[in-house]
């Protein structure tokens, strides 16, 4: 209790107002046998200038490495300008904006924010209240479902493993059943989800580029999809690829999710996401979270309000969408700045991150790596070499965190590396990266 601003005056008060003799009592129900006996083990406490040196030491013993890792997060450089806003006060110690009419600035970088990713994706509207990209997949689903009535999905295998994962288990909680396609070539097919359907599909989900980098030929799979009447769900975990790629919607897309933590938000050992949920029109009112519109106030002056809020804590559980309960708003924000500085340039910065890797691809090539697919790509992609697992171990004791062993993820990819680059990477660190490895 030592943490606990209440003098044992007060904590007597609190108990005699509530009927129990101790503290203690409040955990009768808790089994006797998980509760903690005895204090907890920790060393004793120390002064603020020896934690800040063991902070300190700690951290760097975490190195700086080059990173050609991706497989869903991504290093991309964030401008001094959004850390210097975003870490203002008035934004960082906000808490999530309940009462509208008191955050008028948190809900206009959220209405950006939205207004970005609709930019971006070409779809209708825009939520701003998905924990991450695998969350936001998840979510997509049940919309589908909710709106079609149907139980059934189509997924690929390229599709991000731990996406899968949230996935499956939403789905195992929901009656959902996943008909999975397996990816040969590196992409999936029209033909390929054609055989997979039927009318108990909802939505056939379709990632791009996907987990292997490759970029796919979404048209024809999303026009499979409508034929059977179900949805298109765009996938996408590097959102710098929309600055190059055609936009999600002029190829068929009715949902499109996934991450935008590239925007301004930093790698961070995993963490924290930025999700991403836009769609078309008609599913306005299936989305889950929040929803900020514009509007005028009483005097005429423009307002910013949230308009629909559709998670168990504004309204009643059985009408519902969601029981997320964030609205992600300081990643967003990072997100909101790093977009308007970058404006247009945005195309610049994709097809720089392409002929990186291009460049890459090509030395890594000359070393004798063998390309796993022959499908285009974007910043990633997928090399093969005997002992490539060992291969990036050498390089991480080298100071390169050398990419992603496809192997843990696929058995039958066991000597595979996917190796990303970014505006990070630097001819001469993919030089220097080549000739390790």
């Amino acid at each position: 209790m030592k943490y606990v601003c209440n003098t044992p005056g007060d904590i007597r008060i609190m108990l005699d107002r509530i009927g129990v003799k101790s503290v203690a009592d409040l955990f009768d129900d808790v089994p006797r046998s998980i509760l903690l006996h005895g204090n907890l083990d920790l060393p004793e406490a120390i002064s603020e200038a020896e934690a800040s040196r063991l902070l300190a030491e700690m951290a760097g013993a975490n190195g700086n490495p080059v990173t050609f890792a991706g497989a869903g997060s991504y290093a991309h450089y964030i401008p001094a300008a959004v850390d210097a806003l975003a870490l203002r006060s008035e934004f960082y110690t906000a808490y999530t904006p309940y009462q509208p009419e008191v955050s008028q600035g948190t809900l206009t970088a959220i209405f950006e924010f939205q207004t970005m990713i609709c930019r971006l994706t070409g779809m209708d509207v825009a939520n701003a209240s998905m924990y991450d990209g695998a969350t936001s997949l998840a979510e997509s689903v049940l919309m589908s479902s909710r709106a079609t009535g149907r139980e059934r999905i189509v997924a690929p295998d390229s599709l991000h493993p731990h996406y899968r994962e949230v996935v499956r288990t939403y789905c195992w909680a929901n009656n959902i059943e996943i008909r999975e396609i397996k990816t040969l070539g590196g992409v999936i097919t029209a033909d390929d989800v054609t055989k997979a359907l039927d009318d108990g599909v909802s939505a056939v989900i379709v990632q791009n580029p996907n987990f292997f980098g490759c970029i796919e030929n979404v048209a024809p799979i999303a026009a499979a999809a409508h034929v059977r009447g179900a949805h298109c769900v765009y996938v996408v975990t590097e959102p710098m690829s929309l600055g190059m790629l055609k936009r999600p919607a002029a190829l068929g897309a009715d949902i499109v999710c996934g991450e935008a933590a590239s925007f301004g938000n930093p790698a961070g050992f995993g963490g924290p996401a930025l999700g991403i949920l836009a769609a078309k029109a008609e599913f306005i009112r299936k989305m889950p979270g929040r929803l900020v519109g514009r509007s005028v106030d009483a005097d005429g002056k423009e307002a910013y309000v949230l308009t629909l809020q559709t998670r168990e804590q504004h309204i009643r559980r059985e009408k519902a969408t969601s029981n997320i309960c964030t609205n992600e708003a300081l990643c967003a924000l990072r997100a909101v700045i790093y977009l308007a500085l970058v404006g247009n340039g945005i195309r610049d910065l994709a097809r720089l991150n392409h002929n990186l890797a291009s460049y890459c691809k090509k030395r890594m090539a000359e070393k004798g790596w063998v390309s796993v697919f022959n499908a285009p790509y974007f910043n990633e992609f997928a090399m093969k070499k005997k002992g490539g697992a060992r291969l990036l171990e050498n390089a991480k004791g080298r100071g390169f965190l050398g990419g992603v062993h496809l192997g843990d993820y696929y058995d039958e990819y066991g000597d595979c590396v996917l190796v990303c680059c970014t505006e990070m990477t630097s001819p001469g660190d993919i030089d220097r990266f080549v000739e390790l490895m």
